[in-house]
């Protein structure tokens, strides 16, 4: 049985999908750009800003559906300059205590709201 996660806490989303849905054991996170929900606002001002909110979005999803990052096991970053390819893995991996999940990173043109990062991911119930 198909369910809607969403958190109030993660940037609304701006077309037809949700945050986020269960389905039998694993949650799939829709892509998550840096908007700080509080603000409305995007964070911008370095790559490491950005990925930073990019994985609090992520884990206010994962707390509405009783989860954490420990649940994740599969992540897909799109980012717009593979160039920041360093610094975006030293935010991203201080999120993950052991045992990362899998994970491809690729290299767009272009990403909503002209940002530099966004991430999604699927996690295990």
């Amino acid at each position: 049985m198909k369910k809607i996660i969403y958190s109030d806490k993660a940037p609304a989303p701006i077309g037809p999908y949700s945050q986020a849905v269960s389905v039998n054991g694993m949650v799939y996170i829709s892509g998550q750009i840096p908007i700080d929900q509080a603000t409305g606002d995007l964070v911008s001002g370095s790559i490491e800003d950005e990925t930073h909110q990019v994985m609090k979005n992520i884990g206010f999803i994962l707390a509405a559906a009783g989860l954490t990052y420990s649940n994740i096991v599969k992540t897909s970053i799109f980012v717009k300059d593979l160039g920041n390819f360093g610094r975006i893995n030293e935010v991203y991996g201080n999120y993950f205590d052991k045992q990362p999940p899998a994970r491809e990173t690729v290299e767009v043109s272009r990403l909503p709201k002209d940002v530099n990062i966004e991430i999604s991911c699927i996690a295990a119930e």
